[in-house]
């Protein structure tokens, strides 16, 4: 296709900026990723990824979204040893949401499979695949200064970068700020003029910690465990089997709680909800490293597109728009539909690319916010406001999710929507609906516990859960 300019920069080489520059290449002769950290030649941890040493979710349409991207990377990572969950076997995972042990048994309907890979092997795919592309530089060991102007400040003309031999101004035709929540595009925008964007907070004050281990020879597991939050309990914790062998151990808490530091202190705290045969398996692994720790603020949400003036020359990317509560593993996925959304901006020129690129994130991006504050609110011990949608939303998702107990049919259609391959309305259809019903009434026979009928209000919240 036609390019429609010389250069672009990324800003940070994270998988949201590897991402931003593949949607780039086709549209300018040459990109540019300036990254701080030297980077590793293989799956290796990195300073600046903190979050590496702990769990992460490729959701299903973040897989098909690489893939789309860099044909073929999936197998690739089969081939490196990602462990693979085949047609979505649930007998392969140990899921329990809301309090409730979603089946065991059944496949999705699409046969779609649910791909495995520790952060570090992840990116390092990525990272190959990108430095393959021939109009694409990756600049490490660079930190970022100032973006550049015209004299009349409406257009960015490039960055300052340093590096040990000093520091200069690449020039480009578009910057992209790719470099996560800290980025400091708020503050430059301010200092040029165009104030900073509104800010949405939902504070949650996540800490998490995790350990390596490898499994005595032997131990039976599923593939995949998670034991979400509950009500009283703002906890939980995984278990993924990842390559060469190995496996993370993540307890996670929430709203001002803190997981024990140590592997015995962890699993002691997950003994009061986790199966036993987890409970045994943990006991009996071998550590590999130390216990890893990272904290995670608040999700929060930068609102670019409601800016009334922005520089041309200019974007933000992934979590630099947007930082979700990384337990529900949204990230990575936002920021491959959001690259997707970037290339068909870019195929129609760069006349008002900011507005229309911004108004393209926002969808997706709204699709993962509206799931994931939903969830964190469905926990009295969050703080934050909850709007009737949220409360009617909440209370029909338990009903899902107690419907999801017995029926694999319930499960597909969840994991569709919270994998963010269905929009959120998708578990009003009118279908799903009718099983939701059923499962609650067959469940309410066989507990004698009261029903947990689906409250007609809900129907008043169907429009805005559609959207």
């Amino acid at each position: 296709m036609d390019k429609i300019g010389d250069h672009a920069i990324v800003l940070g080489a994270s998988v949201g900026g590897l991402l931003a520059a593949r949607a780039l290449a086709e549209s300018y002769d040459a990109v540019t990723v300036v990254e701080r950290d030297v980077l590793p030649s293989g799956a290796e941890n990195r300073h600046g990824v903190p979050q590496g040493r702990h769990g992460h979710g490729l959701l299903a349409r973040g897989a098909r979204t690489m893939d789309e991207l860099f044909p073929g990377i999936l197998d690739e990572l089969i081939a490196d040893g990602a462990p693979v969950i085949a047609d979505g076997d649930l007998s392969e995972m140990h899921f329990v949401l809301g309090g409730h042990r979603l089946a065991s048994s059944g496949r999705f309907r699409d046969h779609r499979a649910t791909y495995v890979p520790s952060r570090p092997l992840l990116e390092h795919h990525v990272r190959r695949r990108v430095r393959a592309i021939p109009n694409i530089t990756l600049l490490d060991g660079h930190n970022v200064g100032d973006l550049t102007t015209t004299p009349d400040r409406r257009r960015i003309t490039g960055v300052q970068v340093g590096s040990r031999e000093g520091v200069r101004t690449m020039t480009a035709d578009l910057v992209v700020d790719a470099m996560g929540r800290g980025a400091r595009t708020p503050a430059g925008l301010e200092k040029l003029g165009y104030g900073r964007p509104v800010e949405e907070h939902v504070v949650v004050h996540v800490v998490y910690r995790s350990q390596l281990l490898r499994l005595a020879p032997g131990t039976p597991m599923e593939k995949m465990v998670l034991i979400g939050a509950v009500p009283g309990r703002p906890a939980g914790m995984a278990l993924f089997g990842y390559e060469n062998g190995t496996w993370l151990f993540t307890v996670a808490a929430m709203a001002g709680r803190e997981p024990p530091p140590s592997r015995d202190g962890m699993i002691s705290a997950v003994e009061a909800y986790a199966p036993d045969h987890v409970v045994a398996a943990l006991r009996t692994a071998e550590p590999l490293g130390e216990v890893a720790q990272h904290k995670f603020p608040s999700s929060q949400w930068r609102h670019y597109e409601r800016m009334r003036r922005f520089p041309d020359g200019l974007l933000v990317f992934g979590d630099a728009i947007c930082s979700f509560n990384p337990i529900y593993g949204q990230g990575m996925t936002v920021a491959a539909v959001e690259a997707m959304s970037l290339r068909d901006c870019l195929r129609r020129g760069e006349d008002d690319l900011s507005h229309r690129f911004f108004r393209a994130a926002k969808k997706p991006i709204g699709a993962a916010w509206q799931l994931a504050i939903g969830s964190d609110l469905a926990l009295p011990e969050v703080e934050g406001p909850r709007s009737v949608q949220t409360r009617l939303g909440n209370a029909y998702v338990a009903r899902v999710l107690a419907a999801a107990e017995n029926d694999p049919v319930v499960v597909d259609r969840f994991l569709r929507v919270s994998s963010l391959m269905d929009p959120p309305g998708h578990l009003m259809h009118p279908a799903l609906v009718g099983r939701v019903c059923i499962g609650n009434l067959r469940r309410h026979r066989r507990t004698g516990g009261a029903p947990m009928a689906v409250p007609s209000e809900i129907g008043t919240s169907l429009s805005a859960l559609r959207r």
